[in-house]
């Protein structure tokens, strides 16, 4: 089971504020071809596919890559978290549902909310 899962781990919406859900993802990876496979994976479940942003950052053997998906800097939080925990061959998404109030600089702590849970369960 855990091949046709490409290990992909999901917490589901681990926190919620002024209406954005928020969820969290990750898989082991090694190259980038193993990201799009997690990420698009993730995405044969409707409520990702359909999710105002999937946010990634993955520590890879040939260095970091991130996507913010339209949440601009968020991508770089999360792979600034890895780096510090010295999380490797990984990859880590976190999903928003926008819930109609915009959240300013709040939406980067709930971004590191969402990774921390994510590395607690690691």
């Amino acid at each position: 089971m855990e091949d046709q899962n490409l290990g992909l781990r999901q917490l589901g919406v681990v926190l919620t504020d002024r209406g954005s859900k928020y969820a969290v993802s990750g898989a082991p990876v090694t190259s980038r071809t193993e990201v799009d496979a997690v990420l698009d994976l993730l995405k044969t479940d409707r409520a990702y596919a359909k999710a105002t942003h999937n946010t990634w950052a993955a520590l890879l053997p040939t260095g970091g890559l991130k996507a913010d998906d339209g949440e601009s800097g968020a991508g770089m939080v999360i792979l600034r978290m890895m780096e510090r925990e010295g999380i490797k061959d990984h990859v880590i998404i976190v999903t928003r549902w926008y819930g109609g109030k915009k959240l300013g600089g709040d939406r980067f702590r709930r971004v590191q909310d969402a990774v921390r849970a994510y590395l607690e369960d690691l």
